[in-house]
């Protein structure tokens, strides 16, 4: 039996998401049969965004060798004693619209969306623009992506809840809602 659940710990994120006004749609557990490396994602929206344009896509990847080395460093404690912070699980955030017909400007909207996420919430924007033939316009596809890395400690010690992290996540999507309909040539 491991000594940390990461399977309740992202079945408690999910619950926790639906906590701060996200609506889930579906997840996803992988395992590498070979190293035995592990892989959570699941699709999220605000819950008022069913409809779309703009999906959330949550993922957890852990490494055996970091489980391990915690499971180690637990095991070697004294009863009274806390496991560090030092070994962490990565949690990535990556944010999807459709192609933008009218796609905004990459420097003002990373100088926006850097207020929107703060400093619990590093964002790194990108855009591709891509055309269906030679003398089309272009659309832009924007590629807006965070990742945070989770104490294991804390996720041991259950104490690990995201809430500022989710808050970030909300703000950057609403953000990018009411943003979405103008870059869409909706307006």
């Amino acid at each position: 039996m491991a000594i940390i659940d990461i399977a309740g710990f992202i079945a408690d994120l999910k619950d926790h998401a639906v906590d701060h006004r996200f609506h889930v749609h579906d997840e996803r557990h992988f395992v590498e049969t070979y190293s035995m490396r592990q892989a959570w994602e699941v699709d999220l929206h605000p819950e008022h965004a069913c409809g779309g344009p703009l999906d959330l896509h949550l993922a957890v990847e852990v490494d055996p060798r970091t489980i391990l080395a915690f499971e180690d460093e637990v095991v070697a404690l004294n009863i009274d004693d806390e496991p560090s912070d030092d070994l962490t699980l990565p949690v990535t955030f990556t944010w999807a619209l459709p192609p933008l017909p009218t796609g905004p400007d990459l420097l003002v909207l990373a100088t926006e969306l850097a207020g929107q996420g703060g400093t619990e919430l590093p964002l790194e924007i990108s855009a591709v623009d891509s055309f269906a033939a030679v003398t089309d316009a272009p659309q832009r596809s924007l590629h807006i992506i965070s990742q945070v890395q989770v104490s294991l400690a804390r996720i041991y010690m259950a104490q690990e809840q995201l809430c500022d992290v989710l808050d970030r996540c909300y703000s950057v999507s609403d953000f990018l809602l009411d943003r979405a309909p103008a870059w869409l040539g909706e307006l």
